[in-house]
This record gives C-alpha cells, sequence and structure tokens, in this order.
C-alpha cells in the first residue's frame, strides 16, 4: 500500500462541483491499494501516518503527530501510485488491485484512522475528483507499507 502525504493547513474535494470532503489543518493522504496488500498493510500505515511527527511545536520543530494536533486527514483514493513508468511512455497498472479489493481496503484504511481517533474526510472512490489543497511547509512523503518503494536497497 501507498501513500503520498501532504501536510496542509486546508484541503477539499469536488466531484463535478460539489464538496465531497473537506479538513482544515491536518493530512492530505493520496493512498494506492496494491495487488499484494492486505489488511496488515492498512494497519501498519494508518499506524505510521497518525504517529508521524512531523508538525511543528513550540520550538517550530517536527516533534507532533497529527494525534497531537487534532488534525485531520482527507484520504483520497489514488491507483495511479502503482503506476509502473520504467517500460515505454504510457504507465502501466498491473501492479494496482482490483477496483473490488482496492475499495474494501482503502475502505479499511479510514476505519483504522477513525478507531485512532482521527477526524477523517474523504474523496469518492474511482471517481473523476478536483483536490485542492494549501500546503503547509510544504511537506510531502512518500509512504510504501511493503518498504520497498523507492528504496535503494
Amino acid at each position: 500500500m501507498r501513500a503520498v502525504i501532504q501536510r496542509v493547513k486546508e484541503s477539499r474535494v469536488e466531484v463535478k462541483d460539489k464538496v465531497v470532503g473537506a479538513i482544515g489543518p491536518g493530512l492530505l493522504v493520496f493512498l494506492g491499494v496494491g495487488e499484494k496488500d492486505s489488511e496488515k498493510d492498512c494497519q501498519y500505515l494508518a499506524e505510521k501516518i497518525t504517529h508521524l511527527r512531523i508538525f511543528p511545536d513550540d520550538q517550530g520543530l517536527m516533534n507532533r503527530s497529527l494525534l497531537d494536533t487534532g488534525g485531520g486527514a482527507l484520504v483520497v483514493s489514488q491507483f495511479t501510485l502503482w503506476g509502473d513508468c520504467t517500460k515505454g511512455r504510457r504507465p502501466s497498472f498491473v501492479q494496482a488491485a482490483r477496483p473490488e479489493r482496492a475499495k474494501e481496503l482503502y475502505e479499511r484504511f479510514i476505519t483504522l484512522l477513525k478507531d485512532k481517533g482521527v477526524t477523517v474526510a474523504t474523496g469518492e472512490f474511482q471517481k473523476m475528483m478536483g483536490v485542492y489543497l494549501v500546503n503547509d511547509g510544504p511537506v510531502t512523503l512518500l509512504l510504501d507499507s511493503s518498504k520497498t518503494w523507492l528504496s535503494p536497497y
């Protein structure tokens, strides 16, 4: 399971010019589900994202987590995180989970965040969306539950 997370001052998702999800300060989470992902991957990323210390403390150092700040999470499904661009000019998405399985794990990830006390807003699965954000920092991080994405090892 892959995630691109961005620390935001605010963010929202629109479908057909209608706001379907919005948060104030917190994290925008683009979530991609791979064909080999499972409950374990959901648990890993939910734990990592809620406790990742990327918000500033009183001295301006990144020492506070999403839970510490009470920020929200806007979770947007993005299968293109599994796009393989190593060959040719068109990405291959064969490593992305099938839509039924991806939706199941996407929804499970959202439930796990909520269970941890995070206020969660979402986009709409398999819809064309407009995603709007005001970056805070900017702070953007790449996470991968298999710990192999972009790893030099």
